[in-house]
């Protein structure tokens, strides 16, 4: 047997190829299929079963246009209640054998209450099993996404169901769906594979003593979750569509210009670049792994979008973790800054400046006005002294009302990356960002304490 893992790391997602004897099994596949069945097509691999182990939150499943595309069948928990065509896996219900592989459904309950982990056996003996967002590397599927009020009983069945993971054999591997970066993991991890052993020796979760402490651990120290979580399920729900096409259009000063007023401009060019210069209005989100994420927080949901690129940026890449999270309204992308500059048109700009200048500015007694971005529980571990705490995405409707508008607002997180996107929402709402760039609130804080 063959297991592939093919990462998402803007998602801190999994998703898994098993092979075995010419038949292949995919587990909670994303979207973009295309690189999983790259791997079906280089391992010669005839694909059996597409597993679900619940219905995900955090993007659109790729999982019934993999089955249809492939001449597989779609397994679903049976009791996920979906809207299309499935084989429901029932607790500890075998489903036909694939390629020598038995595939056992486990209900493991608690990240949803429909999930299922799927245990697979070879000649009878426990070899690997998907836990998806049940039992983690280091931790376990956070329990709250549903809602608040659900968050205490799905915590409570988490517990049972991580603690029926640990029963079976030490050497079984661990494969989780959600793992370090992924916003339905209730805690860091760090590996992102590992064995039933090794997390009974080291897993926080596996150690709590009983129900309740495990229900007060997990539920300690949850962080918000992405807006566009609640938008993932129903699509998954009642049938998510595939793929839309990668192709982006070039767009020309006169199409940005002339857009309607749905239309949101996502900037995704290096934060400085977009800093000396943007499109009045557009949002910056620099592209890399967490683009989309990010997207899906701070827009409305599929919100027709026009990109701004430099040349060398890939345009697909943002499209597709766009499409990842059901945004499919990718209009097309202007190239750089230059040309809409020439034409005459208003430019945005503001300060993008280094830790050394805020630290420098602080200690001359300038009344300096700093806004803490970075998440909760980061400002909680090292708080700024005299700074304002906002975490990027309650921006989104306006800082509140303890930031002055009529004086600069020095904008700091851990690094510039989610510095740059709080800085573009505080332009939305009339005031003056100061981009703290090159460095993040520790190097500022040993600075001060040199």
């Amino acid at each position: 047997m063959e297991i592939t893992n093919l990462r998402t790391p803007g998602l801190g997602d999994a998703t898994y190829v098993v092979t075995h004897e010419g038949v292949g099994v995919v587990v909670d596949p994303q979207r973009d299929i295309a690189r999983f069945e790259d791997v079906l097509t280089d391992q010669d691999a005839e694909l059996r079963y597409v597993l679900e182990t619940h219905m995900h939150n955090d993007y659109v499943s790729g999982g019934p246009t993999l089955a249809e595309r492939r001449g597989g069948q779609i397994v679903l928990p049976a009791g996920s209640g979906a809207a299309i065509d499935h084989v429901p896996a029932f607790h500890n219900e075998e489903l036909e054998p694939a390629g020598g592989l038995q595939i056992r459904p486990i209900h493991t309950p608690g990240h949803t209450p429909e999930h299922v982990s799927y245990l697979v056996l070879i000649d009878g003996e426990p070899v690997a099993v998907f836990s998806g967002g049940s039992l983690l590397v280091g931790s376990s599927g956070r329990p709250d996404l549903l809602g608040p009020e659900r968050a205490r009983s799905l915590a409570m069945l988490q517990y049972i169901s991580v603690n029926r993971l640990a029963e079976l054999p030490d050497d079984t591997g661990l494969y989780p769906t959600h793992g370090e970066g992924s916003f339905c993991t209730s805690s860091g991890a760090g590996r992102t594979t590992s064995t039933i052993g090794l997390e009974k020796a080291e897993n926080p979760v596996l150690a709590q003593p009983d129900q309740e402490s495990f229900v007060k651990f997990t539920l300690s120290d949850l962080q918000p979750w992405p807006t566009y979580y609640q938008h993932m399920g129903p699509a998954n729900l009642f049938g998510p569509k595939p793929l839309p096409s990668l192709e982006v259009p070039e767009l020309s000063v006169a199409d940005v210009a002339r857009r309607d007023d749905d239309v949101v401009v996502l900037d995704g060019r290096p934060r400085t670049a977009y800093a000396e210069g943007h499109v009045p209005g557009a949002i910056g989100i620099e592209l890399g792994e967490q683009f989309g994420v990010w997207a899906g927080w701070v827009l409305d949901f599929d919100v027709p979008v026009q990109l701004v690129l430099d040349a060398d940026q890939d345009a697909e890449e943002a499209a597709v973790q766009l499409a990842r999270i059901g945004f499919d309204n990718v209009t097309g992308v202007m190239r750089g800054m230059g040309a809409w500059a020439e034409a005459g048109h208003d430019v945005a700009r503001f300060e993008a400046v280094t830790v050394p200048d805020l630290v420098a500015a602080v200690e001359a007694g300038k009344d300096v006005q700093i806004l803490d971005v970075r998440a909760p529980n980061e400002v909680e571990a090292t708080p700024i002294e005299g700074s304002i705490a906002r975490y990027v995405p309650e921006l989104v409707d306006g800082p509140g009302e303890d930031l002055d508008p009529a004086r600069p607002v020095w904008v700091i997180c851990g690094s510039g990356y989610r510095s740059a996107i709080a800085a573009s929402l505080l332009e939305q709402h009339g005031f003056t960002p100061v981009l703290v760039d090159e460095g993040g609130a520790d190097d500022y804080l040993a600075a001060r304490a040199a």
